[in-house]
């Protein structure tokens, strides 16, 4: 399994953002080898994480490279005051059982 981490300060948003935002995350939950994903919010920092889950690399690579990805990179700094992007091998999870990982669209 593979993780994306999109690490981002907030700036401007306005409704095209939103609608960007909106789009990105449909094909990325279209794609085979979507696994799930997860947003968490720093407050004292001012940060947000975006972590998708994929089965595979090129999974991956497919939202990578996908027109409405490659917008979104080019118009990023209208919405955003700074961002980072970690790909990472995800080696082993695991955990007490309480906190059960929701793949979309399953339980």
């Amino acid at each position: 399994m593979y993780s994306s981490t999109f690490i981002f300060r907030a700036g401007q948003y306005d409704e095209a953002f939103h609608e960007l935002d909106r789009r990105i995350a449909e094909v990325a939950r279209s794609i085979p080898g979507y696994v799930s994903e997860e947003t968490w919010e720093n407050a004292g920092e001012g940060l947000i994480q975006n972590v998708y889950y994929w089965e595979s690399e090129e999974a991956l690579l497919q939202l990578i490279r996908h027109p409405v990805h490659v917008e979104a990179k080019a118009k990023q700094s209208r919405w955003l005051d700074g961002y980072r992007v970690i790909i990472a091998r995800v080696i082993r999870e695991y955990g007490d059982g309480r906190l059960v990982r929701q793949l979309h669209g399953h339980q």
